[in-house]
């Protein structure tokens, strides 16, 4: 099956447990129409450069996946109708990167600079 890169935006309104319930629910989503969730990231609240539907905010999560088109297409339909959601990217890859995203791997850099201090 294909491998598939998702970044999707949900309001900045919405609690950290509420924004990682909106990853469990895409992934099962997913798991319904026959595909895989292989590693699920969730970024937190990052300011974006620009306002989209007034928030200057908003809750990032990344997926990696293995699925078929068809069930990435439903799973893309049902974010677009989310009201929740508000900004969707999805790249089809032809291998996934061992470890963390560049974005984890960024936070991990953070946390040691500070021991340093």
């Amino acid at each position: 099956m294909p491998l598939y890169e998702h970044v999707f935006i949900s309001r900045q309104d919405l609690s950290n447990a509420q924004a990682e319930s909106l990853v469990e629910h895409f992934s099962t989503v997913l798991a319904d129409n026959g595909g895989n969730v292989l590693n699920s990231e969730y970024w937190g609240v990052k300011t974006m450069a620009y306002k989209i539907n007034k928030n200057r905010k908003g809750h990032y999560a990344f997926l990696r996946t293995d699925a078929p088109a068809t069930a990435v297409q439903e799973m893309e339909r049902l974010m677009r109708l989310h009201d929740d959601v508000m900004r969707v990217l999805t790249i089809k890859v032809d291998e996934h990167a061992e470890g963390p995203s560049i974005q984890m791997q960024k936070r991990d850099e953070r946390d040691t600079r500070r021991e340093r201090r």
